[in-house]
């Protein structure tokens, strides 16, 4: 929750206090709490208050309701003393694995449209996910304004649906183990729970980050240590019943071949006599496929051009994660079933069967009755529940609770009359 004014942060202080001291009991207690770090945000000092310790459930809604924090953290990690004040004296002894995707992290075509950067330090602005160095004064601070749209969101449980499956069948996590959670922002979290993993360090969770990002993976069947012959048969090891990222390669390829038009195929860089005989035999190429087990080579394309359709599809079948995250064996994770508070939407979980279906702006909504009237600065068409709401421009709207607070947790907007 970023600086706002006062009315608007009164009311956003009043809403969150009225969540948790009534819906409480939507706030989930994470296993072994009692060896876990616990901290909140506040929202105006922008203060994280840390190294909490909670006994009881009651000690946690105590804690909730006298800070009232805009966001509320708990440790990845398992300590022996969770409230000592540094990190050193607290005696780690294992952490969950975590895996964050974000569509801050994602290039997708509508964050040119709804977010926006300026430049810290000079002023300098532009659309879209910011730039790394400011590309006039090099500064790496940037003021980001961005919206949860409902193509940023889907993206982000693309990425998260690849992920479930590399760790249901290649690491073979159950569902058990695995928890997953939309983010109450603009993303997704898993949480994989198990005695297995519980001790890992940060340099073996990068390996596990590398193996589900597809980094280091060498895809090309064409590279100078392969003669002709031996990348011709390594090209043919190719099948669809191959486990781990050979199978995921192949059906990736598969998939590829499938559907993509011509200009998919010049888009990763074939060339046009190339991209005609894949075209004109891309009927024989999957039947041979699926009866006969092994890709068919063709005339008029090698294994270079075949290397880059693999390089394609690994990058496509590869899942986005936030590395830091995952590596990370001391994290602070926002608690499932608390506010955000950039959006007031709840940190929500759901089995990992039901992600298809989960919808993040109905089942997330945390405030279903009253309503409040604003002053919108400006705001996309957006949706909470069954109702479409916008776009608006420098316009008064008396709004239900969840989207004024919305609007006002994206500064989008000022409370002009609280109706709660």
């Amino acid at each position: 929750m970023s600086k706002m004014p006062n009315l608007a942060e009164d009311f956003v202080k009043k809403m969150f206090l009225k969540y948790y001291s009534e819906c409480f009991d939507q706030v989930c207690i994470p296993n072994l709490f009692k060896k876990r770090e616990f901290g909140g945000l506040l929202s105006k000092e922008r203060i994280m208050i840390r190294h909490r310790k909670i006994e009881t459930a009651a000690e946690l809604q105590e804690f909730l309701c006298s800070i009232i924090p805009s966001d509320v953290y708990f440790s990845s990690a398992y300590y022996e003393q969770p409230d000592a004040p540094e990190m050193n004296s607290k005696g780690w002894f294992g952490a969950d694995l975590i895996f964050d995707v974000d569509a801050d992290h994602l290039s997708t075509p509508c964050d040119k449209i709804h977010d926006d950067w300026i430049c810290s330090k000079c002023g300098f602005a532009g659309k879209g996910i910011s730039p790394e160095k400011c590309p006039v004064c090099n500064s790496e601070k940037f003021d980001v304004k961005t919206w949860p749209c409902e193509l940023c969101v889907n993206a982000a449980k693309e990425e998260i649906i690849k992920l479930l499956e590399m760790l249901k069948s290649d690491f073979g996590f159950s569902d058990k183990e695995v928890h997953v959670f939309f983010s109450g922002h603009r993303g997704y979290h898993i949480h994989v729970e198990d005695d297995s993993i519980r001790t890992l360090d940060s340099v073996a969770r990068k390996e596990i980050v590398d193996y589900v990002c597809g980094l280091g993976l060498t895809v090309a069947f064409g590279r100078s240590r392969y003669n002709d012959s031996d990348a011709l048969n390594l090209l043919r090891t190719l099948r669809l019943s191959n486990y781990g990222w050979r199978g995921r390669i192949a059906q990736g390829v598969y998939n590829f071949i499938s559907n993509a038009a011509r200009e998919d195929y010049q888009n990763i860089g074939l060339k046009k006599n190339f991209v005609e005989a894949i075209l004109a035999n891309r009927n024989m190429i999957l039947k041979n496929w699926r009866e006969k087990g092994t890709l068919p080579l063709i005339k008029g394309v090698g294994v270079k051009n075949w290397s880059k359709i693999a390089e394609h599809c690994a990058r496509v079948q590869s899942a986005n994660v936030d590395t830091v995250v995952t590596t990370d064996i001391h994290r602070l994770i926002r608690l499932a079933g608390t506010l955000h508070g950039k959006t007031a939407l709840k940190k929500m979980e759901f089995q990992p069967s039901e992600i298809e279906d989960f919808d993040p702006f109905k089942d997330a909504i945390a405030f279903k009755d009253g309503s409040t009237s604003v002053l919108v600065h400006s705001a996309p068409e957006f949706r909470l529940g069954d109702i479409t709401f916008g776009p608006y421009k420098s316009e008064k709207v008396e709004l239900p609770t969840a989207a004024a607070l919305l609007l006002v947790c994206k500064n989008r907007a000022e409370v002009v009359s609280d109706g709660i």
